[in-house]
């Protein structure tokens, strides 16, 4: 992964050196086509696939590494009952990530996770 982006940070140092080394002033004669609207959603298209394909590793990443095993810290609950009222516990907030949950599985995060793009 490392390698790659190395590669893909010389390419573009390359390509920018080649490109400003060739560049030279456009003509003031020349007509430019009005195409603004094609960019901007061919633009809006690339930036919502990269940022889907950034993004989705996250939302589905695990968050308890510990997860599922004899000594996750998270695993441990704490709960209360006063009187006849529903108990009260730390379950609901670690229970997603002692779970093996990622971000998309905690209970607030989660609903906000949906509306990222992957």
């Amino acid at each position: 992964m490392l390698r790659a982006g190395l590669v893909i940070s010389a390419a573009g140092a390359a390509l920018a050196t080649g490109g400003a080394a060739t560049a030279s002033a456009a003509p003031a004669s020349a007509q430019r086509g009005s195409d603004t609207g094609a960019t901007a959603s061919a633009l809006t298209g690339a930036l919502l696939n990269t940022a889907g394909g950034g993004l989705a590793p996250v939302k589905n990443l695990r968050v308890d590494p510990l997860a599922n095993t004899p000594v996750d810290p998270l695993a441990n609950a704490v709960s209360t009952q006063i009187a006849d009222f529903k108990p009260v516990g730390t379950t609901l907030l670690t229970g997603a990530l002692s779970n093996g949950g990622a971000l998309k599985d905690l209970p607030l995060v989660g609903t906000l996770t949906r509306v990222l793009p992957g």
